[in-house]
């Protein structure tokens, strides 16, 4: 059946409906620009298709075959990618951090990583929308960065045993802890219940207290007019002989249809992002489209993500509550004394059962299975956990690319390679020592380290200078103009904070850009776009 669009030109096409897709769809429909957005994965209903079962809900992440390298090769899927409309938000822990102005100047202040193009006072008025949007449950104070609240909604009450096991440990040693602001609610808004603690957010919450752009922003994009279509990969983006984007091809059911546009836009997320820079090379960009630089897929970063388990006397029960509700980010900024540069947040981060039994069996005291894994596993009630998000440093050798195999759309299938660098290996140590102590102060016993990774960044960052990034700091290629990249590839530096409310205040930036265009001297539909 062909494509009722094939022939039809839109002003916007948006390739993924996670958390930046989702926001630039309904700011840009709802200022009355034509948009249709494609999604790989399926469209869920919270009611019907979420499950308190974390085996089943794995099929909310990315789950094709991707090809790991490095040294540190990176374990793809559930912790670090989404698939189907809300992307990532759609199983995300709705931890819900700013970035702090330091993180913007790592280059200038640390002598680390790369300066972005922008700072924190160009994305605060959008950190403010998105929060007030979304209704951001959060603690009166929060200690630490450049806002330090209120947040629209007030914080989680109560918290969850493993939450205040932390606290009590934080307190006694002089640690500054405080509830953590997440994209969850604790009064109804907007229709939505507040929470009512089942614990699964990893595996989608089913009342839709927590959000996802499934939920909020898409129903919104659509409302405003916007078309969104799911099961559909694109797998490819097309040019004229002007070196303008004229729109995409896209797999539907085993069809390749095409979809046309003013303006194309990739929100597909760190590795999908530049898997199809890359595969859509041609003449003119033989190394791929926006690749000028060559900087595509390169400087990609994940956060380390280490937890440490320990048991306790009295029972802690990790499936309470939602995963995250209390952290310190006393560790978040630079010391020189420590060794290294950066720093890291940590969270009391509870597990589901399956979670922790696959966790533990990778600890680095030794692999736990058989009869140990399963005598550890009846204890599951009384062990605490501590997770940390560190920041990672960008390089040219941590990179995504294209490898020989092919999927069944006939693109190559995407090839991570990643491997730490000393300072980020300091700051492992570091801060597994200290969650270790605190653990500790609370009256735990140290069982296990298991080593991990969360969350990607980077591979197509911003900046000024077009030899050495992809975009200009509103996501605008600087090679192809009416091509534009919104999601964390776009990252200069990773943070040591959960980066989802830094993807959409770049989102909401890039749609008002993009709306200012439409309606200056820049007449969207001459594609008369100047980077800056």
């Amino acid at each position: 059946m062909k494509w009722r669009h094939e022939q039809d030109e839109v002003d916007i096409v948006i390739v993924g409906a996670g958390a930046a897709g989702g926001v630039l769809a309904k700011e840009l429909s709802e200022a009355g620009l034509q948009v249709v957005v494609l999604d790989a994965g399926p469209w869920r209903d919270p009611q019907k298709d979420f499950a308190s079962d974390e085996l089943a809900m794995k099929s909310l992440a990315w789950e094709d075959t991707r090809f790991v390298d490095g040294t540190d090769p990176l374990t793809m899927g559930h912790n670090n990618s989404g698939r189907g409309i809300g992307g990532g938000t759609q199983h995300f822990t709705g931890v819900f951090l700013r970035f702090h102005e330091s993180d913007f100047k790592t280059k200038s202040i640390d002598g680390v990583g790369e300066d972005w193009p922008i700072h924190y006072k160009d994305l605060e008025p959008y950190y403010s929308k998105i929060e007030k949007e979304i209704a951001v449950s959060g603690p009166k104070h929060f200690p630490w960065g450049n806002f330090n609240g209120p947040y629209p909604y007030p914080e989680r009450d109560p918290l969850s045993p493993n939450a205040y096991m932390f606290q009590k440990g934080c307190e006694s040693l002089g640690i500054q802890s405080a509830a953590t602001p997440v994209a969850i609610l604790s009064a109804p808004f907007e229709g939505r219940p507040p929470c009512i603690n089942r614990g699964f957010c990893n595996q989608g919450c089913m009342p839709n207290a927590k959000f996802s752009t499934l939920i909020v922003q898409i129903p919104k994009a659509i409302k405003a007019g916007a078309e969104v279509l799911s099961d559909c990969m694109v797998t490819q983006i097309e040019v004229n002989d002007n070196a303008k984007a004229t729109g995409v091809l896209f797999v539907h059911n085993g069809v390749t249809y095409r979809q046309r546009a003013k303006t194309v836009i990739l929100s597909a997320y760190v590795v999908e992002t530049p898997r199809l820079l890359l595969h859509s090379a041609n003449t003119q960009f033989p190394d791929g489209l926006a690749n000028s630089s060559g900087w595509v897929g390169r400087a990609i970063m994940p956060h380390s993500s280490h937890d440490v388990y320990a048991k306790f006397d009295q029972e802690v029960r990790l499936y309470k509550g939602s995963p995250v509700l209390a952290s310190t980010q006393d560790f978040y900024e630079s010391d020189l004394r420590r060794g290294f540069a950066r720093g890291y947040t940590i969270h009391a981060q509870g597990s589901r059962p399956v979670g922790m039994a696959q966790g533990i069996s990778k600890s680095i005291e030794g692999p736990v299975w058989g009869e140990k894994l399963r005598q550890v596993m009846l204890d599951y009630n009384h062990y605490g956990r501590l997770t940390m998000v560190g920041e990672v440093l960008p390089h040219w050798n941590n990179f995504v690319s294209l490898s020989d195999e092919k999927d069944d759309n006939g693109m190559p299938r995407a090839a991570v390679t990643f491997s730490y660098c000393d300072n980020d290996r300091k700051l492992i140590d570091h801060a597994v020592d200290n969650m270790k102590l605190i653990l500790q102060a609370a009256g735990g016993q140290i069982e296990y380290v298991v080593p991990d990774t969360a969350h990607l960044m980077g591979g197509c960052r911003m900046g000024n200078n077009p030899a050495t990034s992809i975009v200009n700091s509103y996501g605008q290629s600087h090679d192809i103009p009416n091509l534009f990249i919104c999601d964390a590839s776009i990252f200069v530096t990773s943070s040591g904070g959960n980066p989802t409310n830094t993807v959409m205040a770049l989102a909401a930036r890039t749609a008002d850009y993009i709306i200012d265009l439409a309606t200056s001297s820049h007449k969207l539909h001459n594609g008369l776009y100047s980077s800056r």
